[in-house]
């Protein structure tokens, strides 16, 4: 599937966010996924399904919807000012859309993200963090563990009960939210909104510079976080740009990621002139997707950008994001993951 010149294309049902009614198939599925999910809970509650822990704290980042909310970036945030608090930070992943999902393996800045997964890919070489793509979570956190590391990050991460977690992040997309409400497929929804209720911190997503500030609020017990973006980084030489210098130009921007749009609306707040091209999240990108018919910059996400490197073109930018949340945030977070950490201190023997 390509993108699309012109308006963006959503890359899921129309019902999910619109009031298009929802089709009896989805809504017969829906139920027998909610069935599912209620009993998989349940067993891991009383016991029956058994949870492991890696013998260091562990937060989850993650969501309760299909699709991006911001997790990546929000996961680098965290690592950062983990470090910066004297932890020496792992994040343990599925890796998705790698080649071998069922080979684990340690996704270093050199690894493709054919062999690692974009995310993943794009975590490490932002971060330089040590970081374990497994299928099994559980697997992954402890290898963390055994190699030194003293707090694990799992990213997107909620639904994964095998692990025993310490602190949960819910991210929430403005915009979004939850849809209508309902379970895959009817909905968005992994999960109900009564999960995401449960989780320590609800983090809400409310985008960057030109963001549509209409549903952009946040409620109560909710954080709010922006993403900033401010420079456009040549793939092929060249130096760096400040994003302001596109403004008035046509370029071509190109999206890859759960929510298009919010890149392409980001990229109109510096008065630049869009020629949007959407593309499923996680795409594997080629060549002729890039054939648009007329010689444009090209500004990608970065997640996009990790895959695009080997087109060797002086016309693409990549366009880094970072996650800015309110101070109060993490004094909270820190404060609550510092006496994690002297309960773990107590009970070794």
């Amino acid at each position: 599937m390509t993108g699309s010149q012109g308006a963006p294309r959503d890359h899921h049902p129309a019902w999910w966010y619109g009031d298009t009614p929802v089709p009896l198939h989805a809504r017969l599925l829906a139920g027998l996924y909610g069935a599912v999910g209620a009993l998989r809970r349940r067993l891991y509650r009383i016991g029956l399904l058994r949870r492991r822990h890696p013998g260091v704290p562990v937060v989850v980042v993650g969501n309760i919807t299909a699709g991006g909310a911001g997790k990546t970036p929000l996961t680098i945030a965290l690592v950062e000012r983990l470090r910066a608090a004297g932890w020496n930070p792992g994040v343990a992943s599925r890796g998705y859309g790698r080649d071998n999902t069922k080979r684990a393996l340690w996704v270093e800045e050199t690894t493709t993200p054919l062999e690692g997964g974009d995310e993943p890919t794009l975590i490490v070489r932002r971060t330089g963090v040590r970081l374990r793509a497994d299928v099994h979570r559980v697997d992954a956190a402890q290898a963390l563990a055994q190699a030194g590391c003293d707090i694990v990050v799992c990213d997107d991460g909620l639904q994964h009960y095998a692990l025993h977690r310490d602190v949960e992040i819910e991210v929430i997309d403005a915009r979004r939210r939850y849809g209508n409400g309902q379970l895959l497929p009817a909905g968005p929804l992994r999960e109900m909104p009564e999960r995401g209720r449960q989780c320590d911190f609800r983090v809400v997503n409310l985008g960057g510079p030109g963001m549509a500030t209409l549903n952009g609020e946040t409620g109560f017990g909710e954080w709010p976080m922006r993403l900033r973006a401010e420079r456009a980084l040549p793939m092929v030489g060249g130096r760096p740009r400040l994003l302001s210098d596109f403004a008035g130009q046509r370029v071509h921007a190109v999206a890859g990621i759960g929510d298009p749009e919010r890149f392409f609306t980001m990229l109109r707040g510096f008065d630049i002139a869009v020629v949007p091209h959407a593309f499923p999240d996680h795409h594997r990108y080629t060549r002729e997707d890039f054939e648009f018919g007329s010689r444009l910059p090209v500004l990608m996400t970065e997640k996009d950008a990790v895959k695009c490197a080997e087109f060797d073109s002086e016309l693409f930018y990549s366009v880094p994001i970072d996650a800015e949340l309110p101070e109060a945030f993490w004094v909270a977070l820190l404060t609550r993951l510092s006496q994690t950490r002297t309960a773990y201190q107590h009970a070794s023997p």
